[in-house]
């Protein structure tokens, strides 16, 4: 007889909130368009590379209704970030694919304002969205993708401690047309034995 171990869930009704000394995750809410709006108006670039651009109020209404839509289907749970050094709102990350059954979740669509890149804001987040997936959750594999031509969000992806496991070729369509997505992972075993030191480190 096969004995599975009891596995913790993440509860879609529940307000998570990850924080440390540098920046503050909560629940991402419809008002929540007035704190990010001035990205879509104003930093359009940002989303070069999404499947699901929020570029324009239009464009962000409707990124926002679909990570709404999943997190209803509780398959995605999304948050606003807060950066506390500047005491403004400056993105958006989620965790989503969420996978019971095999005790696995994706992390991703994961945007900043330009004045928050290169701060040391996104190793913090990342730092707190792992120790909540893998030491609170204790999910097996947080895994990564992104557009294979995505030199900037590959190199923050490698320097927290994910592994590249390979590229799908075409595998989505994107505005610039078929794209080929590099997927990356962390295992919790590697989240213990070294991960999780080496990324706080970078953080002193």
């Amino acid at each position: 007889m096969l004995r599975f171990k009891s596995m913790k869930q993440l509860n879609f009704s529940n307000d998570y909130i990850l924080e440390n000394e540098r920046v503050l995750l909560r629940p991402l809410r419809p008002e929540d368009f007035e704190n990010l709006k001035e990205f879509a108006i104003n930093e359009p670039d940002l989303w070069e590379y999404s499947l699901l651009p929020a570029d324009g109020l239009e464009n962000m209404k409707i990124y926002l209704d679909a990570a709404f839509a999943d997190k209803k289907k509780e398959t995605a749970y999304p948050f606003i970030v807060f950066d506390k050094k500047t005491n403004r709102f400056v993105g958006s990350t989620r965790f989503y694919d969420y996978q019971k059954k095999h005790n696995t979740i994706q992390l991703g669509y994961t945007w900043y304002g330009k004045e928050a890149q290169g701060t040391g804001l996104n190793k913090n987040c990342k730092l707190l969205l792992l120790e909540f997936a893998f030491e609170e959750l204790e999910l097996d594999r947080v895994e990564f993708r992104a557009d294979n031509k995505n030199e900037r969000s590959i190199a923050a992806m490698k320097s927290i401690g994910c592994t590249v496991e390979g590229v799908l070729r075409s595998n989505f369509i994107s505005r610039a047309g078929r794209r080929d997505s590099i997927v990356l992972s962390i295992l919790r075993s590697e989240w213990i034995e070294s991960v999780k030191s080496r990324l706080s480190e970078t953080l002193r």
